[in-house]
């Protein structure tokens, strides 16, 4: 057998508003509340798990999202209508653009816990 990643935890200071926003803007499923969990499943079967700790424990982290330029469109218009700051680079020094990195698209945003977010249209080195 192969090793792959089947879920991670992602911490965060209410876990159904998390779970939604990414759902929401990535166009995915909420999975039933399972225990202190609200599961978001990725297209290669991975589960983001999704629970609620008390806010000043939450260490922000970086996740990305390898989608396609449809995907990233309809992903952007939605960024956009909510009004949520976006940069074009992860130290945010480019706010208001995207980059055309590897020949594709990406972006990057916070979500509502703190997470700094991103979204390509091609893997990094491809």
């Amino acid at each position: 057998m192969s090793v792959e990643l089947n879920h991670t935890i992602i911490h965060c200071r209410d876990n159904r508003e998390s779970a939604e926003f990414l759902a929401n803007l990535l166009g995915l499923d909420i999975g039933p509340e399972w225990g202190p969990f609200i599961p978001v499943v990725l297209a290669n079967s991975v589960t983001l798990d999704f629970a609620t700790i008390p806010e000043e424990s939450i260490a922000p982290q970086h996740y990305a999202f390898l989608i396609s330029e449809a995907e990233f469109d309809a992903a952007f218009v939605r960024i956009q209508e909510l009004g949520i700051a976006y940069y074009a680079d992860p130290h945010r020094k480019l706010p208001g653009e995207i980059n055309h990195n590897d020949g594709g698209r990406g972006v990057y945003f916070p979500d509502p816990s703190g997470h700094f977010l991103e979204c390509i249209t091609r893997p990094y080195g491809g």
